[in-house]
């Protein structure tokens, strides 16, 4: 049966989170190619137009609106590493349908990270991992810097079960695909980098009680869907929508309207739970405020970078980069969720405590 994929891409967006942006994002994306240029690992081919087409000091700007400059700058370091690494060594290349091959390359980036002092590493991104490393360990706190690397290590542990699932031909029940994308979409360390960009540290009693961590799961997974449809369409021209929330729900027996309508109504009973738990927290840290304020801002920004990239306009393989990076364009917005329950979602029960705190 044929299968009409144009719906996906066209869906409004609801988010009712005021949006942000950083001052000097401009700035700081200039800091931040040049490094990026320094450290090399973006020398191959079309990589580095590619890497550009990400837009990531316009996405992190997003994230991070009253951060530092140097802090920021070291965060959007990061998010061009991770685009390059995602899709050069996640996506494509022979590695990304090895899953043994990218553990043992993803466990040397991971103990580049790990590494304090700069060594010497032979793989291109380990180098500038190590490199990363360094940086964030002169401008945050060495608890905020292992928040980052455990959200990092987790972030590399989920692509390698979405690696698995590619080699192995399998596509995962919905249940298991929300466990997978909270953490193969890289949304982890993306969070966690806001303690390091905002040069804060949310103390461990409020982050790590339930109430925090429901938050934290629930913004991951709402930037995560929202990136299953920003992607889907140059995905879906390089073949590799084999696991998307799309995909899975088609797979489960819906046809491809019910299935996106699926997918959003999802999303949008997520993000209104996010907000009745956020406005609900009563007292809190200076600390705490400021991260789940950011919280907020990185979904919202995240969907409206999504919308602009030029990354998600570059649809061919081979065929370079579809414009410059944050053309503008209408943003497709809606004035309501698809879905405002506030109950759990039947059959998936991983999320379900989300709804307990």
């Amino acid at each position: 049966m044929m299968i009409d994929w144009d719906a996906p891409v066209v869906q409004p967006f609801w988010c009712p989170i005021e949006a942000a942006m950083h001052p000097d994002a401009e700035q700081a994306e200039r800091h931040a190619i040049a490094w990026v240029d320094q450290a090399g690992f973006c020398a191959m081919g079309n990589e580095r137009a590619l890497m550009i087409a990400t837009g990531s000091a316009d996405f992190y700007g997003r994230f991070a609106p009253r951060a530092d400059l140097e802090p920021l700058v070291a965060a959007i370091c990061w998010v061009y590493w991770g685009f390059a690494f995602d899709d050069a060594v996640c996506d494509e290349g022979p590695v990304s349908v090895r899953p043994a091959e990218f553990c043992a390359r993803a466990a040397g980036v991971q103990r580049a990270l790990e590494t304090p002092g700069k060594r010497c590493f032979r793989d291109r991104y380990a180098a500038a991992m190590n490199d990363l490393g360094q940086m964030f360990r002169a401008l945050a706190s060495p608890v905020a810097v292992r928040r980052f690397v455990q959200a990092h290590r987790a972030w590399l542990w989920g692509v390698h079960w979405q690696i698995s699932n590619r080699a192995l031909g399998l596509m995962p029940s919905l249940d298991d695909y929300l466990t997978m994308r909270l953490h193969s979409a890289g949304g982890e360390p993306t969070f966690a980098l806001l303690e390091i960009a905002n040069a804060i540290e949310v103390p461990a009693r409020e982050m790590y009680s339930p109430r925090v961590l429901a938050l934290t799961e629930m913004a991951i997974l709402v930037a995560a869907l929202d990136n299953d449809r920003h992607s889907f369409a140059r995905e879906r021209q390089r073949n590799q929508t084999d696991q998307n929330i799309f995909t899975v729900l088609c797979h489960q027996g819906l046809p491809a309207d019910r299935a996106v309508a699926e997918a959003v109504r999802l999303r949008d009973r997520v993000l209104c739970r996010f907000l009745r738990v956020r406005d609900r927290m009563g007292p809190a840290s200076t600390e705490l405020r400021h991260y789940l304020e950011d919280l907020g801002h990185g979904i919202v920004g995240n969907a409206i970078w999504g919308q602009r990239a030029a990354r998600y306009r570059s649809l061919a393989k081979g065929h370079g980069v579809q414009g410059p990076t944050g053309v503008t364009h209408a943003l497709i917005w809606t004035e309501s969720p698809l879905d405002s329950a506030d109950a759990p979602p039947i059959g998936v029960p991983s999320i379900g405590w989300w709804w307990e705190v």
